[in-house]
């Protein structure tokens, strides 16, 4: 089926704005509320939402396979549920609503007064019902960044890392929506090798540049996805931002990995941007060597050019760009991702998010975390106030923004904003 809703040539008879994240080409769908309104499926068009339950009821959804509790919903599940042509179809559906060559909807202003709503009146809600979630760690500068500071910078990377995109199972139910605030958390930390460990707030508060991806329903337990099967399952990205507490990880991660250090929260942003958005900014990723084995090939443009930055932001305060990165920096894709979870039979479900782990470029100023960016501490970051970070601050707000950008036309996610408060 084409994905007509692609078209760079469209125009919405909404009003957009040339620096918006949402043109009529991108369409993300995300879940919202309004005042004394329950939550409901929505899709993002310039500064304005497009209510999709209303949508639904006045009759213009009609005789694509979807019902009306597929939109009225607190979750996007039930409608992913459907699989990737139907929800490409309803994605082509609005493309062509909202077409400014298209008289349908855009004349009947009683109909448009019902189904548009401002974002600025909407009160945005955690998009998916989240059943498992995975991690990955699949940026060979982070990895060899970290391999530089805690172990040999000669052999920076561990004997499976170019073999195998190494994950780890976390913790869906702390997943959590931008601009919900986190307190600091609390465990055990060794700050001296020769002493005790402590208790206490953790001190070295680290936030993580990820993408996730939501996957559809996939195949049954037992079964595997492969590399060129994996865009079918796979229905949309978010901004990830992957909260760590770097002290209490240091002293638990082995041998079993980080525990306490991540569960406690991870934010994502509030649209989710289609995978079929982002087919024009498909690029080669990096030559794989070693090669990998037969199940990690893949065939065709898999890696993605997202432009990437984060900010941060004292109390009361002016943000500071600390580092402009790219999901293209990534030295597994997502469709490895997929493959290689799903290879031992393990069943993936709607839902599912999968992250991608910490993104940093080949330079300082595209470092992926505090960690990297300060080099543990002993490069401070100058703030616009004469403060200095090395790790991140009570009530500081990290602020991650992403788009890509090809030929004029700009495919955004928003953002993912997260205030740090103080431990309980």
């Amino acid at each position: 089926m084409t994905i007509k809703a692609n078209n760079p040539e469209i125009s919405s008879w909404i009003n957009v704005n040339q620096e918006s994240d949402f043109p009529i080409q991108n369409l993300p769908f995300g879940v919202f509320s309004i005042k004394n309104s329950s939550a409901r499926i929505g899709v993002a068009i310039g500064n304005e939402i497009l209510d999709l339950k209303e949508l639904f009821e006045l009759g213009y959804l009609a005789d694509l396979g979807f019902q009306l509790s597929d939109f009225d919903n607190c979750y996007l599940n039930d409608m992913m549920i459907h699989g990737k042509l139907a929800t490409r179809k309803l994605r082509n559906r609005i493309s062509d609503l909202l077409n400014s060559e298209s008289a349908e909807l855009k004349n009947n202003i009683k109909d448009v007064n019902r189904v548009i709503v401002s974002q600025k009146d909407a009160i945005m809600q955690l998009p998916v019902k989240i059943g498992d979630y995975t991690d990955f760690y699949s940026s060979e500068q982070h990895a060899y960044n970290v391999g530089c500071m805690f172990r040999d910078p000669n052999n920076a990377l561990l004997p499976n890392w170019k073999h195998i995109p190494v994950g780890y199972h976390g913790r869906s139910s702390s997943i959590i929506i931008s601009d919900t605030p986190v307190h600091r958390p609390k465990g055990q930390q060794k700050p001296d090798d020769n002493s005790p460990p402590v208790f206490g707030p953790c001190k070295l508060f680290d936030f993580e540049l990820e993408m996730g991806f939501i996957t559809y329903q996939g195949k049954e337990l037992g079964e595997n996805i492969t590399t060129n099967e994996a865009d079918h399952y796979i229905f949309g990205m978010c901004l990830f931002n992957d909260l760590s507490a770097r002290d209490i990880q240091k002293w638990e991660y082995v041998p079993l990995g980080p525990f306490l250090a991540k569960n406690f929260a991870s934010s994502m942003s509030a649209w989710i941007v289609t995978l079929d958005a982002l087919e024009p900014f498909r690029i080669p990723g990096p030559v794989q060597e070693p090669k990998v084995l037969p199940y990690l090939n893949y065939e065709g443009n898999k890696h993605l050019d997202i432009k990437l930055e984060v900010s941060l932001m004292p109390e009361n305060g002016q943000a500071k760009i600390i580092s402009n990165s790219n999901y293209k920096y990534m030295y597994w894709n997502m469709n490895q991702q997929l493959a290689h979870h799903s290879v031992n039979g393990c069943n993936i479900n709607c839902g599912d998010l999968l992250a991608s782990g910490t993104i940093s470029g080949p330079d300082e100023g595209s470092y992926g975390s505090m960690l990297e960016i300060s080099w543990k501490g002993t490069k401070p970051v100058d703030m616009p106030d004469g403060s200095q970070r090395k790790f991140i601050n009570d009530n500081d707000t990290i602020i991650m923004k992403g788009y890509s950008e090809k030929n004029g036309l700009r495919i955004g996610f928003g953002k993912v904003a997260t205030k740090i408060l103080p431990s309980k």
